[in-house]
């Protein structure tokens, strides 16, 4: 199944328009290319209607909030629900300011998304209203592991019933779920944590993945998250000595460049709960 949905992706080629972190937005625009997806970006409350209109797929990350792009992603996020168009959260750092958690609960409220991808801190937030995380990282008494795995599984079933969308919490132990199934994914190396962005690209990179495969997010967040991970592993396999994580970044956009379906398929390491 894998196969097929990243296949669909290559054949597709989705227009996905991104409010996203200046911080990675070129290496956001990079990984859609290398899946065989098309970036815009675009954050003017002037536009983006108008950006969202032509594109298939809204992708809003919350990294770095300002008071321009704030209203910018309540206008697309809506207009994105007018057309039908799939549409992602990323709550970056929701629960490290007032204002990011003010901005990812308000966003819940008017905007019907497809997909919330976030580490297990920031979704435990937009679960509570308020917390705490370690700037825009995983507080680590928050983590994902076999010791809580059943419990983590059943909170982000029950987030998402509640939200009426899958729920991806990525960690070292990856859960992606809807109400009644939840794929738990063992891909990545702990290495893609020292390198800005992992997290942002493979929002892009989801959207890019629903967009293509409308009638099965599920699946397509869950191929998404895996693809990323195994693109991690693939890379880190590449490094040679005197590389660090500038090269890493480069050598994960061209694990993704390079992935095809069948790789992803026999790559994949899951089991559904």
């Amino acid at each position: 199944m894998f196969s097929k949905i990243f296949s669909n992706v290559r054949e597709k080629c989705p227009l996905i328009h991104n409010i996203t972190n200046y911080v990675t937005v070129n290496d956001v625009a990079n990984i859609l290319l290398a899946c065989g997806g098309s970036p815009i970006m675009s954050d003017d409350e002037g536009e983006v209607e108008e950006i969202t209109a032509i594109c298939g797929g809204l992708n809003i990350n919350i990294g770095t909030l300002n008071k321009n792009t704030i209203p910018s992603m309540f206008l697309a996020g809506i207009k994105a629900n007018e057309l039908g168009h799939k549409v992602l959260l990323d709550p970056v750092g929701a629960g490290a300011s007032a204002l990011r958690t003010k901005t990812a609960v308000d966003l819940l409220k008017k905007v019907k998304f497809d997909v919330i991808r976030g580490n297990i801190s920031e979704i435990k937030t937009l679960v509570l209203g308020s917390g705490t995380t370690k700037g825009v990282d995983a507080d680590v008494s928050d983590a994902v592991t076999d010791e809580n795995l059943e419990k983590s599984v059943a909170f982000v079933k029950d987030f998402a019933s509640k939200m009426n969308c899958v729920v991806a919490v990525t960690g070292a132990i990856d859960l992606v779920s809807d109400s009644q199934k939840c794929y738990v994914i063992r891909n990545g190396r702990a290495e893609m944590g020292k390198i800005t962005g992992t997290g942002c690209q493979l929002s892009g990179m989801t959207a890019a993945f629903i967009t293509a495969n409308p009638d099965n997010v599920l699946e397509a967040t869950a191929a998404s998250v895996c693809a990323m991970g195994l693109a991690g592993e693939i890379a880190w396999s590449k490094m040679n000595e005197g590389d660090g994580n500038s090269t890493y970044r480069n050598r994960i956009i061209d694990a993704i460049f390079n992935m095809t379906g069948t790789e992803l398929e026999k790559g994949a390491k899951y089991e559904i709960r």
